[in-house]
Parts: structure tokens; C-alpha cells; sequence
């Protein structure tokens, strides 16, 4: 019976070990290097990558104002001591980055942007509905909180969370 025990152990064990590797969090994949981040992140389908991006954001969604601010700080203190030249590559990097994307949007069909047109005009319907559905106050908030973060300085108000973002 011990015997048995063990076995059915080791093979529940094996059976959840890649869903195990799959239940990261924010913290764990930050202390990924960025190469084995991607490596992470491509090897997952894209199934497993929505459901990655939609944990994270619960995991953002709980987390306390402090510890969104000590994340903030933490970003920003890694900004701040980077070198010139390692800010110029990141520089560069998110301009290569924009560079394929209109490379990609240019390489579409006219079915394909009508495509990607269309669901961005159902995402917009849907923030749309949510304001309509939201009370007075909740309007006032929502609108406070969106000036605050449009007029404050750039650094201290990007916050992804907001944003509905995932950070990079």
C-alpha cells in the first residue's frame, strides 16, 4: 500500500510539473533575464500566454496602493541607474519595436486591418458601455483618477495596472 502510495505521488507529481513551471508570478518571471523571459514567454501557446497576462492582472489588481508605489520606485530606480548608452539601446529598441509594427500593419490584407479595426471598435463599444453603466461618482472618479494620471509627470504616472496593461 505504501508502495502504492508513492507511485501515484510521483505520477500526480509529474502530471502537474508543467502546470507547476506555468503558475508563475509577476515576481518570479521579473527575475527572469529578459532572454529567458522571451524564451518563457514564447514557448507558452497563446492560450496559456492570455491566461498568463489575465493572472497578472488579478495579481496587480490586489496588490495595495504601497506596493504598486514600491513597484513604481523599483522601475524607476532601475531607470535611473542605467548608463546613457544602455537608455539609448532601450531607446532604440522600443523604436525598432514600433518600426515592425507598422511594418506589420503595412504587410496586412485589407481583410486583416479591417479585422484588427473591427475589434478595436468592439473594445471601444465595450469601455463605452462600461462608463454608461457607471454611476455619478464613479464617473467622477474614474475622471479624476485619468486627469491626475494625464497631467502628472511622466515617470510617477504611468502605471500599466491603469492602463489595463501588463508592465515591460
Amino acid at each position: 500500500m505504501q508502495n502504492l502510495r508513492l507511485i501515484f505521488l510521483a505520477a500526480s507529481l509529474a502530471v502537474l510539473s508543467p502546470v507547476a513551471t506555468y503558475a508563475q508570478s509577476i515576481s518570479d518571471l521579473e527575475a527572469l533575464s529578459p532572454e529567458d523571459r522571451r524564451n518563457y514567454l514564447e514557448s507558452m501557446s497563446p492560450d496559456e500566454r492570455e491566461a498568463m497576462r489575465e493572472k497578472w492582472r488579478a495579481e496587480k489588481a490586489a496588490m495595495s496602493d504601497e506596493e504598486r508605489a514600491a513597484k513604481r520606485d523599483q522601475r524607476l530606480a532601475k531607470w535611473e541607474s542605467m548608463s546613457d548608452e544602455e537608455r539609448e539601446a532601450m531607446r532604440d529598441k522600443r523604436h525598432e519595436k514600433k518600426a515592425n509594427r507598422r511594418a506589420k500593419w503595412e504587410a496586412m490584407s485589407d481583410e486583416e486591418r479591417e479585422a484588427v479595426r473591427a475589434k478595436r471598435q468592439e473594445e471601444k463599444a465595450k469601455r463605452r458601455e462600461k462608463w454608461q453603466s457607471m454611476s455619478d461618482e464613479e464617473r467622477a472618479a474614474a475622471k479624476e483618477k485619468m486627469g491626475n494620471r494625464k497631467h502628472a509627470p511622466k515617470g510617477k504616472t504611468r502605471n500599466p495596472q491603469d492602463a489595463g496593461g501588463i508592465a515591460e
